[in-house]
């Protein structure tokens, strides 16, 4: 375990925080968003910053587009993969939730900006497979675009990886993944649970050289909880980069309490170092008074910024609620930017 006043570590932490949401759900009843926001990506593109994000609206997921300026002012820019009911058939009907745009560097200081394979751009999603909040196993899917505005997204028939052929560990389902490039292969990691009724969520990878066919490493799960810690529950969630030759997982961890950001380290991608805390921790009152998690991390102009879901009890007045809670989305920071 590594320690919180490690020097290796002190680069990735992000104290300041903006303390309100920079994107919210709008509530309104029938919208995608209506009662909730979650899972945010951000990068640059076109000359701005673009968040994909995902709402819930009571039967599943959809995934969004906003766009912004400063990284703080959000302006929502619509569905990217709609429901259809034409869709009644597919794996995927009840709804996707988009989680990577597959980038064209993964080097934490690089500013995110998307790839080009073979003239289009890439996403990756999951979608459970009946109505209601994460209702049922989900699997993994790939959709693609040439559309320079990210509106058009065509989805593979079926999915590119699922829990059917995994461990026991993943038996209960997939979540969110992401897919990183070293040299000329794809690594796609991925967190699942398993088939508990308390169920333990855990990190796994697998490995592709056309992102259509995985192989699956031989040590899964390649980040385990740690029984009685702070992820004693759930290492899930992960947002991969390098700096130098270190790759740097930010993941989030739960145990039956609060979820909470955390970091792992590795030199290989197979064995990785955890920090033995959270390095965000939940602010009593605060927006992220519940939960703290799901991150996604922009290098720009000398900050690091630390996007993440925050979730706090519901209050009067909130415009959205789902579980008695409110959540958000808000970002921190390595300096005191805000």
């Amino acid at each position: 375990m590594i320690r919180l006043t490690d020097p290796r570590i002190q680069r990735y932490l992000t104290p300041y925080k903006y303390g309100k949401p920079v994107l919210a759900g709008t509530g309104t009843p029938g919208a995608f968003d209506e009662k909730s926001v979650d899972v945010p990506f951000v990068f640059r593109h076109n000359h701005k910053f673009y968040m994909v994000y995902t709402g819930f609206d009571g039967k599943g997921y959809q995934s969004a587009l906003a766009t912004s300026d400063d990284l703080l002012h959000w302006t929502p820019q619509g569905i990217m993969i709609p429901r259809d009911p034409a869709d009644s058939g597919r794996w995927d009907k009840v709804g996707t939730c988009v989680t990577w745009i597959i980038k064209e560097s993964d080097n934490l200081y690089d500013t995110p900006r998307l790839k080009k394979i073979h003239g289009k751009y890439w996403l990756v999603y999951h979608s459970y497979p009946s109505d209601g909040y994460e209702a049922g196993p989900a699997e993994i899917g790939l959709a693609w675009t040439e559309d320079e505005e990210l509106k058009d997204w065509h989805r593979l028939d079926a999915p590119v990886f699922s829990w059917k052929d995994g461990g026991a560990w993943e038996q209960g389902g997939l979540y969110k993944a992401c897919i990183i490039t070293c040299g000329d292969t794809y690594y796609l990691f991925y967190n699942a649970k398993d088939t508990q009724k308390r169920w333990i969520e855990q990190t796994g990878m697998a490995r592709s050289k056309d992102l259509l066919h995985w192989e699956r490493c031989g040590k899964n799960p390649v980040l385990q909880v740690t029984p009685g810690a702070w992820d004693g529950r759930f290492l899930s969630d992960p947002y991969i980069v390098k700096d130098g030759d270190t790759w740097v997982n930010f993941y989030f961890g739960y145990n039956s309490g609060h979820a909470q950001e955390g970091l792992a380290l590795s030199e290989n991608l197979e064995d990785w170092e955890k920090v033995e805390a959270p390095i965000i921790t939940n602010t009593p009152g605060g927006v992220d008074e519940e939960h703290a998690h799901k991150a996604s991390i922009v290098y720009y102009h000398g900050v690091l910024y630390h996007f993440y879901c925050a979730t706090r009890p519901v209050r009067e007045g909130d415009p959205t609620e789902v579980y008695n809670a409110f959540r958000t989305i808000t970002v921190a920071a390595d300096k005191p930017v805000f």
